[in-house]
C-alpha cells in the first residue's frame, strides 16, 4: 500500500475502507488496498486486490457480476483506452445507477507483463503463463467515481497512474 501514492494528479487520500469480513472471505486476496481520494468536492474510490498465486479454474471477482448483486444496474459499458507511458491499454468502463445515484466504474486485471480488460482472456493467459514460467501473480483494480463528464476524464488519468504504479509493484 505504501507503493501506491497517497496523492495522484491532485487527488489526495481522504481515508481507507477496510473490507467487511464476509467480503474478505469471498475474495481471499493475498493483500488489498481500499482508499478514498478527494479532489475539490469530488470523491474517488480505489480498490486493488492482489493475488500472489492464481490457479486455473479460479478467478478474481468481476465487478460486472458483483455490482448487480449489490443492487446496482449497469446501464452502459464500453472499453476505455488509457495512455500509459508510450503504450495504450484498454480497460473496462461501466456506468451504473442505483436509487437515482449514477457512478462510473473503471476496472482492469493486471499482471507483471500486461493489463487486460477481459477476464476470459485473462484466464487463458493465466494458463499460458503458468505453463511457460509458473508466474501466476495478478491483481484487479477498480476505480469508482460520480458519473459526471468533468470527473470522467480525470478518473481515466488517475487510472493510468495506478497502472504505472501497480506495474512497478510487480517488478519488485
Amino acid at each position: 500500500s505504501d507503493l501506491i501514492d497517497r496523492e495522484i494528479n491532485g487527488w489526495t487520500v481522504d481515508g481507507t475502507q477496510p473490507l467487511a469480513p464476509n467480503v474478505l472471505r469471498r475474495l481471499v486476496p493475498t493483500s488489498y488496498l481500499s482508499r478514498d481520494y478527494q479532489k475539490d468536492n469530488q470523491h474517488l474510490g480505489l480498490f486493488i486486490a492482489y493475488y500472489s498465486q492464481q490457479r486455473a479454474g479460479e478467478s478474481m471477482h468481476s465487478p460486472k457480476h458483483c455490482l448487480p448483486g449489490s443492487g446496482w444496474e449497469i446501464w452502459k459499458h464500453e472499453p476505455a483506452t488509457l495512455e500509459v507511458g508510450l503504450r495504450r491499454v484498454e480497460i473496462n468502463e461501466y456506468f451504473i445507477q442505483k436509487s437515482g445515484e449514477r457512478m462510473l466504474v473503471l476496472y482492469w486485471y493486471q499482471s507483471r507483463d500486461r493489463v487486460i480488460a477481459n477476464e476470459y482472456l485473462g484466464k487463458l493467459l493465466l494458463i499460458r503463463d503458468t505453463v511457460r514460467d509458473g508466474e501466476t501473480a495478478g491483481a484487479i483494480a477498480r476505480i469508482t467515481v460520480a458519473d459526471r463528464p468533468d470527473v470522467a476524464t480525470d478518473a481515466l488519468g488517475f487510472s493510468a497512474r495506478i497502472v504505472q504504479q501497480m506495474q512497478a509493484c510487480f517488478r519488485m
